[in-house]
């Protein structure tokens, strides 16, 4: 998955200066001035360092003595940095304190019961999360294999995901969706994206509109393009169903090992995973970040859904890209090449829908990209890598346990891209593979031959842009 890799045209501005009235000079001839006439330079100009070099020479001689007063200055200017330094520090330290001592542990003192709507890898590391929280409160979780929901109740193992981990004893499993969902006070969605529809559907008669609903799946809907805000309202048939989107850099098993166990170390005091709880409701996104925030998971709150929902998404497709140029062993160099076009391909595709950058620059988008794409424990990324070393589809998903959304989603991104009018070709490649129209090796060969330009789409409104700040940077220095 090598190629042409386009550049985002807001890279070649800084080449150019924005036209000025002074004469600006040219590095090289502003250089030769300065080398010419030393005394140009202001006496207080960091480029004259207090050292022999300012006056011409680069070595001291080899008979001269050092300067036992310069030492010491300089050692004293070294511990006055690190004075500096410290002193940062400790207020940081200190503002931290301050900034827990005061945050609101309302929503989790009056939560009484979190229902959790799946049983998979993550759904089971939420749900011991949540449950770690609060002994007194009880987490339901709702699920289909009748084996699974009573090892669960009788020894807490989830023996299917999680066989060495033994989860909370506050957890309680059920089949029944009414027991499940029956007095809470917030719910956890974490059944697969492609299933959602027909799974809410049928629970829909038990769900309080007012109940406020976490989804932790990521992904699109094959055939609607819809994302997980736009399902949940649609299938339980409440367009004003309380809703908060959850993304982040976080693999179940690290958020279940929670990183270290008993020991108590430096980690222990820092998250060891940090998510983005995101809620066109400002409230709510609070109340989830409340409920969920411990020292052993960082949660931040956004209004942008549309934002962590798309890098949530794309980035699964991303990541089994990054794993065929791992199968394909391709190297370094095209894995940095290849997954910085993936993030500009996402970025271009999300801003069109309504996402702001900087959600895509933060931890729902690169900090979760970059954990997806380059972390063995990725099933998203494993796919890739099975696909770049010859194996087929359908061996690969037929020898998994757990769904890897990217293959789904694949073919929605190109979708989206044709609505949106954006080129995406990294992904387009990935979703042409997993059709089987092309091989790894042939859709490298077709990204090689693309044409080699300096964006995605070469405007005549970018082409006049750039033409006019060349003519201005010409004109300003025939001065």
């Amino acid at each position: 998955m090598a190629g042409v890799f386009i550049a985002d045209p807001s890279l070649l501005s800084p080449l150019l200066p924005l036209p000025s009235a002074r004469r600006s000079f040219s590095l090289p001839e502003r250089n030769l001035r300065l080398y010419r006439n030393p005394s140009l330079l202001p006496a207080s100009s960091p480029c004259v360092p207090p050292c022999s070099c300012a006056a011409g020479t680069l070595d001291p001689e080899p008979s001269e003595e050092i300067d036992n007063t310069s030492l010491s200055t300089r050692l004293e200017g070294g511990k006055d940095r690190r004075r500096a330094v410290r002193i940062a520090w400790e207020k940081l330290v200190r503002w931290s304190r301050s900034w827990r001592s005061k945050a609101k542990t309302d929503v989790l003192e009056r939560t009484k019961k979190v229902a959790v709507l799946g049983g998979g890898s993550f759904g089971t590391a939420m749900a011991a999360h949540v449950a770690s929280r609060k002994a007194g409160m009880e987490v339901s979780m709702l699920l289909r294999d009748s084996d699974v929901c009573r090892a669960i109740n009788e020894t807490h193992f989830n023996f299917k995901y999680f066989p060495e981990h033994k989860l909370p004893e506050n957890i309680m499993a059920t089949t029944s969706a009414k027991d499940a969902l029956l007095g809470a006070d917030f719910c956890l969605h974490a059944v697969p994206v492609q299933f959602s529809s027909s799974f809410l559907q049928g629970i829909s008669q038990h769900v309080d509109p007012n109940l406020p609903f976490i989804s932790l799946s990521k992904g699109l809907e094959l055939n609607t393009l819809r994302t997980m805000s736009q399902i949940i309202p649609c299938a339980l048939r409440n367009p004003r169903q309380p809703f908060v989107v959850l993304s982040g850099p976080s693999f179940a098993i690290e958020l279940m090992g929670k990183m270290p166990t008993e020991a108590k170390s430096f980690l222990m005091t820092f998250g060891v995973a940090a998510m983005v709880a995101a809620s066109k409701d400002k409230k709510l996104a609070r109340a989830a970040q409340q409920l969920l925030a411990s020292p052993n998971l960082r949660i931040s709150s956004s209004r942008d859904v549309t934002g962590v929902e798309i890098a949530g998404a794309l980035k699964n497709v991303l990541a089994i890209a990054s794993g065929i140029v791992e199968g394909m062993n391709l190297g370094n160099n095209c894995m940095a090449a290849l997954v910085a076009q993936g993030c500009s391909e996402i970025r271009w595709l999300a801003t069109k829908m309504g996402a702001k950058p900087t959600t895509l620059t933060g931890l729902s988008g690169s900090g979760d990209i970059m954990l997806t794409c380059f972390v063995n424990l990725s099933r998203n990324r494993t796919v890739g890598v099975r696909l770049g070393s010859g194996e087929k589809l359908d061996d690969i998903l037929g020898s998994m346990n757990q769904v890897a959304e990217g293959v789904s989603t694949a073919g929605a991104v190109i979708a989206l891209a044709e609505k949106y009018h954006v080129k995406m070709p990294v992904l387009t490649a990935v979703a042409r593979i997993i059709d089987n129209e092309l091989t790894p090796r042939k859709a490298v060969l077709e990204l090689m031959s693309l044409p080699q330009i300096v964006s995605e789409m070469r405007s005549k409104k970018f082409e006049k842009l750039l033409y006019s700040r060349l003519i201005e940077h010409v004109r300003l220095n025939m001065m």
